[in-house]
């Protein structure tokens, strides 16, 4: 609902970033329908690349972004149509003068002490390169990937995730026995906390 030409009041910008709502491009979603609303939210994006034109323009998403693609009519996506409305995205903010790239990194390699990936998406508008960074964690690199255990404080009490008033999601389930299984069944020096 912001108008970017009223928030910039005539000053230059040199980043916008967006980080759009990801719930219906997830794929811990499940099969929902979608809300359209919140699901084209990156189109506010190309309103601030063609009024206000931002000299760089990041979106950071979940993966799956680049198969948002047109609803069926019962609000589910169609999967004939995967990745239409992204190019489409693309394409537009390619119009408003932009060069656009998009990449999927992983956390991790970066220092932060998860395995998701995310996709990144960079516009320039002002002639200069689009410059990626090099992952500095992980085999090999300056540092070792980090764990999510070296960052829980395990002295602090928590309830089990199992005894939730609404049960975990089928998948989610299977998630954690896959998760158990790889990490504390199979290995020869098993985490357990």
């Amino acid at each position: 609902d912001v108008d970017p030409r009223k928030v910039c009041q005539g000053r230059r910008v040199a980043l916008a970033w967006f980080s759009p709502d990801c719930k219906h491009f997830s794929k811990a979603k499940g099969g929902k329908p979608v809300e359209k609303k919140i699901r084209g939210l990156a189109w506010v994006v190309i309103r601030w690349a063609s009024t206000v034109k931002p000299r760089v323009i990041c979106l950071e998403n979940v993966e799956e972004f680049r198969t948002w693609g047109p609803l069926n009519p019962d609000g589910t996506p169609d999967r004939s149509r995967k990745g239409e409305t992204f190019e489409a995205w693309t394409a537009k903010l390619r119009s408003c003068g932009y060069q656009v790239e998009a990449r999927e990194l992983r956390a991790c390699d970066f220092g932060a002490p998860t395995t998701r990936k995310r996709l990144f998406v960079i516009a320039r508008c002002d002639g200069e390169p689009i410059e990626w960074p090099e992952p500095t964690h992980g085999p090999g690199r300056q540092g070792p990937h980090r764990t999510a255990a070296e960052c829980i404080q395990w002295d602090i009490p928590a309830p089990s995730i199992f005894e939730r008033k609404k049960p975990l999601a089928e998948k989610t389930m299977r998630r954690i026995a896959r998760g158990v299984q790889r990490y504390t069944v199979e290995p020869d020096d098993p985490f357990i906390a």
